[in-house]
């Protein structure tokens, strides 16, 4: 059985600053139309359409240029909807970061580097995905290409992956704060494995809306804080539009709120265009 989740959000406010140019969205997913891009049978949720022209709405409303479509687990490995989606968007302005297993051989994976596909996420949250256990042997795959690989874990699983990830060929990327909760602090064992991953060469995505209070999602800013000083040249931001982890309308945030959020996390302009412009320009080929 499927959860179902809400929408995107009708309404996107601005933010109180004005993101630098090229600025990069590095998290969002695209959903349907259904009736060309059907849903994959393994799926665990159902979320409503959320299209290209609501998405780049958003964007223009928050001021940003560049994004990153992520493959979401409700398609599997079949990876139309994001790279059609990278092509709508075109070249200049986007990239995806696909979903394969090891039957994938080189010829395929060379044809989706051609229409903008640079790393492969492995999500072991919502399922229908690839198995950790394939981890290293993609990774091998993926080094000649350049690519990244992307993580989705819960946080008590970055453990475990601490010495598999110091041995991988390739760049790592922790998606999603490496799933840690706000309410156990940066203390917590979990965070520390994160921030070790950070200092040692990982990549993470900085989330707004990881938070154990809800809104205004204070309690994210330690965490946040932490992961900048850790490695102020490998975090990115996204803004997981249209936020399907969530399940009820009420709950889904304001991406205009949550890069007001970013503002306070990385008050200096330099830090800014880090987080922004100049780190993903370098993970994702912009």
């Amino acid at each position: 059985m499927t959860r179902p989740c809400p929408g995107p959000r009708a309404v996107t406010s601005r933010p109180n600053w004005q993101p630098p140019a090229n600025s990069t969205d590095c998290h969002c997913h695209i959903f349907g139309p259904y009736d060309r891009y059907p849903l994959s049978p393994g799926r665990s949720y159902t979320p409503p359409e959320a299209s290209i022209s609501q998405y780049l709405e958003m964007l223009d409303t928050i001021g940003i240029r560049r994004t990153v479509i992520v493959q979401p687990s409700i398609y599997g490995t079949e990876n139309a909807v994001t790279l059609d989606a990278v092509e709508a968007i075109g070249p200049d302005r986007a990239r995806a970061v696909v979903v394969v297993d090891d039957g994938f051989d080189a010829d395929a994976l060379n044809a989706m580097a051609e229409r903008g596909a640079c790393g492969v996420r492995f999500n072991a949250v919502s399922g229908n995905g690839t198995p950790l256990e394939q981890l290293e042997r993609l990774a091998d795959r993926l080094a000649p290409l350049g690519w990244h690989l992307q993580l989705y874990t819960h946080a008590e699983q970055l453990l475990e992956l601490e010495p598999v990830v110091a041995r991988l060929p390739v760049p790592v990327v922790i998606d999603h704060m490496g799933g840690c909760k706000a309410a156990e602090g940066v203390e917590s064992t979990p965070f520390q494995a994160l921030l070790r991953l950070l200092e040692r060469g990982a990549w993470a995505k900085l989330c707004g809306y990881r938070s154990s209070a809800g809104h205004p999602y204070a309690d994210v800013a330690p965490m946040a804080r932490a992961m900048i000083a850790a490695a102020p040249d490998r975090c990115v931001w996204g803004t997981d539009w249209p936020h399907p982890s969530l399940n009820t309308p009420e709950e889904v945030p304001d991406d205009g709120q949550l890069m007001s959020l970013l503002g306070q996390w990385a008050p200096g302009a330099g830090q800014r265009r880090a987080i922004l412009v100049d780190n993903p320009a370098r993970l994702y080929g912009f």
